[in-house]
């Protein structure tokens, strides 16, 4: 797809274009990348006010019926048939090679579960969900809804204006909401590491929730190119960059969120695809795994620099790398062989022609903002 006619639209896109936005080619969607402001000024401004964010490309799914939590739960490592009524949970689709084919956030909405799946694999996971669900349930792509977030410390005072119940809300709740007219389904998370929203609403309703929130004066458009700079300081994985189908979930270092209930030890081991592979490992641990990277001076580590020892042997490769406008710093997200990292070693980025010494760091980068009550 090199045309940009050729490409979809979200229903906020002439609200881009109005806004001044830099509009560039992504999963298949023209999106904006940057507004005049530039991506340094979005980043801030949603780390020490509200951004907003149309993130109407990613996926919507609904799966319906009497044994939907059981169904897939078959398709993930994590706990579905427990998970509580307007809850949300993290959770990665798993192949029969124990690869991750995507990740995704799950909400029990009561009649049925709610998924949030990133927009180039949305095609992907509806065939495979539909391929697999086969316990009398029904899986629907939603795709006259848009998709809202909004990220950072004044989300909800600004949110409140117009929904005051959302106060009540914690960190992976859920409600609906009224926002001015409209019933919105809104969730308390994002990918920023801030307190946030994402709220979701029929597509042709966008336009005017949009300029609600955006009447405050504390919220602004961002694009994807703050959006990634945001998640990168979390330490957030991105698709296609710490996760992807040739590495588990445990390879990508989300142990944290595969379920102790699922283990081989726990009350309901494995029934999932990949299921042994992950199960092993959790207990005797992996090769390689993601960590966080800190380089030295001010030259950025970008996606594919090569990660050696002082001896020249491979360590390693960066999967996320770029500059940290909150700590001022290069940061980045590389798999790096366990030994290595066991060790202690000293270790280097390739970068052109130079080697610039870095360090293993705990993630994050960036203390996480989440609001749990």
């Amino acid at each position: 797809m090199t045309s940009i006619d050729k490409l979809l639209t979200t229903f906020l896109h002439q609200m881009h274009l109005d806004a001044g936005a830099k509009m560039v080619p992504f999963a298949g969607y023209e999106m904006p990348i940057q507004y005049p402001a530039g991506i340094k000024r979005e980043h801030l401004h949603t780390r020490e006010n509200a951004g907003l964010f149309d993130v109407s490309h990613m996926g919507q799914i609904r799966i319906t019926g009497e044994n939907a939590k059981q169904a897939l739960e078959k398709m993930v490592p994590v706990d579905i048939v427990d998970l509580p009524l307007m809850k949300q949970r993290y959770a990665v689709l798993t192949n029969s090679s124990s690869g991750v084919i995507d990740d995704l956030m799950v909400t029990n909405v009561g009649d049925s579960l709610f998924l949030v799946v990133n927009a180039a694999c949305k095609l992907a996971d509806y065939k495979h969900l539909k391929s697999l669900v086969d316990m009398d349930c029904e899986v629907d792509l939603l795709e006259g809804l848009a998709l809202l977030a909004l990220q950072g410390p004044k989300a909800c005072e600004v949110l409140s204006k117009f929904a005051p119940e959302c106060n009540e809300m914690t960190f992976m709740t859920a409600k609906t909401l009224m926002i001015g007219d409209v019933e919105c389904f809104v969730t308390r998370s994002g990918y920023s590491g801030e307190d946030g929203f994402e709220i979701s609403m029929p597509g042709i309703e966008a336009e005017l929730v949009a300029k609600l929130l955006l009447s405050d004066d504390s919220v602004h458009w961002i694009g994807l190119g703050a959006r990634d700079s945001l998640r990168l300081e979390a330490g957030l994985s991105l698709y296609g960059h710490e996760l992807d189908v040739d590495h588990t979930p445990v390879e990508s270092s989300l142990a944290w969120a595969l379920s102790k209930a699922r283990r081989s030890d726990g009350p309901r081991p494995g029934g999932y695809l990949g299921d042994d592979l992950i199960m092993k490992q959790l207990s005797v641990g992996v090769d390689a795994k993601i960590v966080g990277l800190q380089p030295e001076g001010k030259i950025p580590v970008r996606d594919g620099a090569l990660i050696e020892d002082g001896a020249g042997n491979n360590a390693g490769k960066v999967t996320s790398g770029g500059f940290s406008p909150s700590t001022g710093k290069p940061i980045a997200l590389a798999r790096i062989t366990t030994s290595f990292i066991d060790d202690n070693c000293a270790l280097y980025a390739l970068v052109r022609d130079n080697k610039i010494p870095v360090s293993v760091v705990k993630l994050p980068f960036v203390k996480h903002n989440y609001y749990r009550g």
